[in-house]
């Protein structure tokens, strides 16, 4: 995860206010206003981020818990407890019907060499005076391996014995294979519901984090969680399962088997075990950390390609297609290092465990041969053996090679885990209430010596109070990085006080839930923020209950409907996700109208009007007017010229209020305000 560099305050002048606050307009509560803070687009520039061509510093990785978190992500499968059981139910039902299937193979072999066997001998002899007769000639190895057999001198192959062996075999590879798909099925419903509910406890997680959280991280590293990370999860979860319970389950079968067979073979087999065990545990060791690198840098470069693709006609603009490039070539030189070092190392365990699985199968052959003439044994039940050893080292082998899977699956389970684990922003308080103690008042806020820092190191707003009346205007001026728009986010409680208190109506905040207290408040950006979907929907995102009455009144109070009859589908007309179907003006009267919509008792303009036209812009001064009548205003302001007409101008300056008053007073005080002013309109250019 990209971390916050120590004494940098997150989102540039004021915490990512622009892009981490709520959707333009929003006075809406529930849900969407919280959705809001994920789904802004944020100005290039904050920690994390950075613009298209800020380097990535990276620190150094932590390891990976791989114990813990293969436990914790097992866990999550304990609410499917019940259907797993039934998995494993199904699986040792077709591991059992399949293990038995080379046994019969076996028995049918030895009836067809035994009658093969008996064809070539004279009739009428009984197999113990055949035996007896070998030996009195000296051939007691022939009469060995004779005497393991079941013969009938002179009788030709049982094909009727042969048949039903044959048809029992059918049968249970049918059964053993049903069992297996049913299997396959049931477990594929378990993993697909626990994903789905994982992905469902992320989606909540989202909603609860503090805005600081997502000044910290890329919106690609964040996006790269919630999806490939997701997925893989899903894809290890899905083979690793299946293939753990039946590979199991397969080498507990067939040992027991091969020891029913022949003890001293199934001795030779089991050398397989710490074998595997030992190179297994040999390439995991080297293969893990590659892991983790691949799936970290997966996230990194999708944060690197969201962050040029948002930020691509700044790029052409300036010519640094070859630097993008050239730092999109780096990152994914890493991601194909550390992914092709994770797939080679890792997938040198199933060669590894082919190789194992042969020298076993020569043993067994050798020694099997040995034991058939020695009478030890019989040809079929050699065969049998032979099968299984197959069958023991195979379910070996799928063992090592699904440690691949499993690492890359835990690799992101943990990156997951980790951001379900981050600290969440405040509860909400268990039965506020939204109502001031008096009834009385709409819009009167009050900060009480508020003090608040990013950085505890690093001070930005101590001792505040101000006082804004129902009705009042309070313009907010003052340099970059003054603490404008955190004064802004400390209201909507983006970000919570360090000391003092914030009063709604008399209400502290903070006794307020959330919802209810942005519920009260309009917000409208300097950086729009519009969703796919039509105009309609976007100006009604504001209320969502509102009519369609209601929708136009707004739209044509804040003059949105001038441009809306010249498009083709009206307010129907379907924008996308950018917006890039409107112009950046439209854009801004669009979620203007999503405020006035909304109807709050406290509207906040944040450089609202920064890319609306001069003649567009005194049209909608005339509407906000009329909107913030008997409701308090806060707006931020760089263009001194729209707010001479504030009830109060707050001049800040490194987190203080160093003047207050109107525009008149303070240009008389010959202060701060008047040398901001000067610097606008009447000072002659400086050379610096």
């Amino acid at each position: 995860m990209i971390t916050q560099r120590p004494g940098t305050r997150p989102g540039g002048t004021a915490g990512g206010g622009h892009g981490g606050g709520a959707s333009a307009g929003t006075a809406a509560g529930g849900k969407a206003g919280q959705a809001d803070v994920v789904r802004i687009p944020r100005p290039a520039g904050g920690p994390g981020r950075g613009g298209p061509f800020a380097g990535m510093n990276v620190p150094a990785e932590k390891a990976m818990n791989f114990g813990g978190s293969s436990k914790r992500l097992l866990g999550t499968l304990r609410p499917e407890r019940l259907w797993l059981i039934l998995v494993l139910a199904m699986a040792v039902a077709g591991v059992v019907l399949q293990v038995i299937g080379p046994r019969l193979l076996g028995e049918g072999t030895n009836l067809i060499f035994s009658g093969v066997v008996s064809k070539q001998l004279p009739p009428g002899m009984s197999q113990a005076q055949l035996i007896a007769m070998l030996r009195a000639s000296g051939e007691n190895q022939k009469a060995d391996m004779l005497s393991a057999m079941t013969l009938t001198p002179g009788a030709g192959i049982d094909f009727g014995a042969l048949a039903s062996v044959l048809t029992w075999a059918l049968v249970l590879y049918v059964l053993g294979s049903a069992f297996m798909w049913g299997q396959a099925y049931v477990l594929n419903g378990v993993v697909q519901r626990t994903v789905f509910g994982l992905r469902e406890q992320i989606e909540a997680k989202i909603n609860r984090l503090p805005l600081r959280y997502f000044d910290s991280i890329q919106r690609g590293e964040l996006l790269s969680r919630v999806t490939n990370d997701v997925d893989n999860i899903s894809q290890s979860l899905q083979q690793s399962i299946s293939q753990a319970v039946t590979s199991v389950l397969t080498v507990l079968g067939v040992l027991v088997m091969m020891f029913i067979l022949s003890p001293t073979l199934a001795l030779i087999a089991l050398v397989t075990i710490p074998l595997t065990l030992g190179i297994t545990t040999l390439i995991a060791k080297r293969s893990q950390k590659l892991f983790v690198q691949q799936w970290k840098n997966t996230g990194e470069l999708n944060g690197q390609i969201e962050e040029t693709y948002t930020g691509h006609a700044l790029v052409k603009v300036f010519g640094r297609q070859r630097e993008v490039g050239e730092r999109f070539r780096q990152k994914n030189a890493e991601l194909y290092e550390a992914s092709f070092g994770a797939q080679f190392i890792s997938g040198l365990i199933m060669p590894a465990m082919t190789f194992i699985g042969n020298l076993v199968y020569v043993g067994i052959a050798v020694v099997g041969g040995l034991q058939v003439a020695s009478g030890a044994m019989q040809l079929g039940d050699v065969q049998a053996f032979i099968q299984y050893s197959r069958q023991f080292t195979q379910p070996l082998a799928q063992l090592g090679s699904m440690a691949n899977l499993l690492q890359s699956g835990v690799a992101s389970a943990e990156r997951v885990f980790e951001l379900l684990d981050t600290e969440e922003q405040s509860a909400d308080p268990v039965g506020a209430s939204l109502q001031s103690p008096d009834g009385a008042g709409r819009g009167r806020l009050v900060f009480e010596d508020v003090s608040f820092s990013y950085s505890p190191d690093k001070p930005l707003i101590s001792n505040l109070s101000l006082v804004a009346e129902p009705g009042q205007t309070v313009a907010i001026v003052g340099p970059t990085g003054a603490g404008k728009t955190t004064l802004v986010n400390l209201m909507m409680r983006f970000y919570e006080l360090d000391a003092g208190r914030i009063t709604l109506d008399g209400v502290d905040i903070t006794t307020m839930t959330r919802d209810d207290l942005r519920s009260r408040m309009g917000m409208v950006l300097q950086d729009t923020w519009l969703f796919g979907g039509t105009i309609r929907d976007n100006i009604a995102y504001g209320r969502p209950a509102a009519s369609s009455s209601d929708v136009l009144e707004a739209a044509r109070a804040t003059y949105v409907d001038r441009f809306v009859k010249s498009l083709p589908e009206g307010y129907d007309t379907v924008l996308d996700d950018e917006g890039s179907n409107v112009s950046a003006g439209e854009k801004q009267l669009l979620t203007i109208a999503r405020a006035f919509l909304a109807q709050p008792s406290v509207l906040i303009l944040d450089e609202a009007t920064s890319s609306v036209d001069t003649r567009t812009e005194v049209l909608v001064q005339k509407a906000m007017s009329a909107l913030r009548s008997d409701r308090t205003s806060f707006v931020i302001a760089h263009r001194l010229s729209t707010i001479r007409d504030a009830d109060l101008i707050l001049v800040m300056e490194n987190g203080q209020i160093v003047e207050q008053g109107n525009h008149a007073s303070l240009l008389a005080a010959g202060g701060a305000y008047a040398r901001l002013y000067e610097a606008q309109f009447a000072a002659p250019v400086a050379e610096v």
